[in-house]
């Protein structure tokens, strides 16, 4: 069974820097990775970028995709090609593109609350383990 897979690499202005927003759905999930450029990329930049990095991209967690699972789509003329692309820049990043990141953005935020609050109580258990070896050690009459 063949599985529909499509991409889309959008690069645009975020205010202070240049940022790349790849968007994949394949197998019915869908998945989006942010890229921060610093100065604006060329087109071999990002290319080159793209082709260097491929396999150190982080995406998000995957969230059910919008197409069609099957893998059914339609060819879509060269022409309507070129219109939806030229609407899409004029757009700019798609809304199910900022949610799936705002939802990544809070799995990572609840997943540094999660390890913090480990390391803290593991800290809090040592020093607790210290305090009483020094009270021991009191007692004994060294």
């Amino acid at each position: 069974m063949e599985t529909a897979c499509t991409a889309k690499f959008t690069v645009m202005f975020s205010e202070p820097w240049w940022v790349g927003i790849y968007e994949r759905a394949s197998g019915g999930r869908y998945e989006v990775c942010k890229i921060t450029f610093g100065a604006e990329p060329r087109d071999c930049e990002v290319y080159a970028f793209l082709l260097e990095n491929w396999n150190r991209l982080q995406f998000g967690p995957s969230l059910p995709s919008e197409h069609a699972p099957d893998g059914t789509t339609r060819r879509v003329s060269p022409k309507r090609m070129q219109r939806q692309a030229r609407e899409e820049i004029r757009a700019g990043l798609g809304t199910r593109a900022q949610q799936a990141l705002a939802f990544a953005r809070e799995q990572g935020k609840q997943e540094r609350k999660r390890l913090t609050r480990e390391q803290n109580v593991a800290e809090s258990k040592h020093r607790y383990a210290l305090h009483r070896e020094k009270r021991r050690e009191k007692k004994k009459g060294h």
